[in-house]
């Protein structure tokens, strides 16, 4: 009988991770690697993507392709995917993580432009890569989808409600994915809270402040925070979890 730790071995597997080169991205794709992927780091600056490349190859041995994309782009998705292939012949994991949330003085202010890249790279290029992806893993050895939304999609508010509405359409995309190339592929979702990313170093320090201390962790999520959750969920360890909605938010939510 194989134990826990073997379960989690990624070993053999490829991991795709978008906005692979900073944040949670970064630590995903680290972690994923770490834990024996060979892995793609995906993102829209080709620079980071390789120095991200470079550091995960000499500091677990796994391989590591830098790959440029712009999610919000149908043909560079289509590119990745042909890129991903072209390197490794397969794909066990996708990680959509790549995603923005530009901030507006108010709701009037949204223009369509805002509007339409928004729900460009939130929804519409994880849309496009789970369903390419989705279904080549079918098609192969099956594999593991993870979508990163967020937990201000459950509960939107003013100051975010563009980005809230296009991590809804993704959380749609997910529970819809679930059922799609079951049970060779599963799709699962995770909603991190508050963290540490260049989203949040663009508040006032004051709100960060406060979110951090309204927390029952007593502080915002840090990166590294979902790390063992992803490596989980990509790994045979979570063989039964498909179409899961996971809050990482340090309790925030709770009574959700």
């Amino acid at each position: 009988m194989s134990t826990p730790a073997e379960w989690l071995n990624l070993t053999g597997k490829v991991a795709v991770v978008t906005g692979g080169s900073r944040g949670i991205g970064r630590a995903v794709v680290q972690g994923l690697a770490a834990a024996g992927a060979d892995v793609v780091v995906a993102s829209r600056k080709i620079d980071a993507c390789r120095a991200t490349a470079d550091e995960i190859e000499r500091t677990t041995g796994r391989k590591a392709v830098p790959a440029a994309v712009n999610v919000s782009d149908w043909n560079d998705c289509d590119r990745l995917v042909d890129t991903v292939y072209e390197a490794f012949g397969a794909c066990h994991i996708l990680v959509n993580n790549a995603g923005m949330s530009p901030l507006y003085p108010d709701l009037v202010s949204v223009t369509e432009a805002l509007y339409d890249k928004t729900h460009a790279v939130n929804a519409k290029g994880p849309f496009r890569l789970a369903t390419l992806f989705g279904s080549r893993m079918h098609q192969g050895d099956g594999g593991s989808i993870i979508n990163v939304s967020t937990a201000g999609s459950l509960r939107p508010h003013t100051s975010d409600l563009p980005y809230a509405m296009a991590k809804a359409g993704l959380n749609a995309l997910t529970l819809g994915l679930a059922g799609a190339w079951a049970p060779k592929v599963r799709a699962n979702l995770v909603l991190p809270g508050a963290y540490d990313t260049d989203v949040t170093k663009a508040w006032d320090p004051e709100q960060k402040r406060q979110a951090g201390e309204s927390n029952p962790m007593g502080r915002i999520g840090r990166p590294e925070d979902l790390v063992g959750l992803c490596v989980f969920l990509a790994s045979d360890a979570s063989g039964y979890v498909n179409g899961a909605q996971i809050l990482a938010d340090g309790g925030a939510f709770r009574t959700l």
